[in-house]
């Protein structure tokens, strides 16, 4: 199965989940990919943020898992299963974006205010708030800084009813970054 595919059918599967902003899991990621293109991101950023939440695609839980106490470590899997199809540059992002909530929650003045009660909640599963040496081993990590302006896209694509491109307009950004 190729890559493009194999997205499609994550999408088909879940895809009309709700995502807990207003918007479903569908919704979400173009919304946050049309971000990334409109901002002017590299053909690997586009798909990591049009990907960021494949995770949630991928595993059989309830999208209500969240409101029953549990973390489903979707950016672990959704990296794991990324690495397959793509390099870090893509696979790297998506496994950053959840510590770089919880670091921007943490450093930035004025971010914990502005989230959202689910994503309180899912900040609350997903850790909290970073340690100093949690804060120092994120801004270690080679990809940070791409981790924390996905999750800028990320915040930024909740807005139900926002009219965006459809699934295959991403598709060469996909079929660029595949790994050969």
């Amino acid at each position: 199965m190729n890559t493009m595919r194999a997205v499609r059918a994550a999408f088909d599967k879940r895809g009309q989940d709700s995502y807990g902003e207003g918007v479903n899991q569908l919704d979400h990621a173009l919304q946050c990919a049309f971000c990334a293109e409109r901002d002017g991101a590299t053909p690997a950023m586009i798909v990591a943020t049009l990907l960021h939440d494949i995770g949630h695609l991928l595993h059989d839980l309830p999208d209500d898992i969240a409101d029953q106490g549990i973390d489903t470590q979707h950016e672990s899997l959704g990296s794991a299963w990324l690495s397959q199809h793509f390099g870090p540059e893509v696979s790297e992002p998506v496994r950053l974006h959840v510590p770089a909530k919880r670091y921007l929650a943490t450093r930035e003045k004025g971010y914990y205010e502005l989230l959202s009660d689910a994503s309180l909640l899912s900040l609350k599963l997903q850790g909290g708030l970073m340690s100093e040496a949690e804060v120092a081993a994120f801004e270690k990590e080679p990809y940070f800084r791409d981790g924390i302006q996905l999750r800028r896209w990320d915040d930024e694509g909740k807005i139900p009813g926002w009219e965006v491109p459809d699934l295959g307009d991403f598709e060469q950004f996909i079929e660029a970054c595949e790994a050969r």
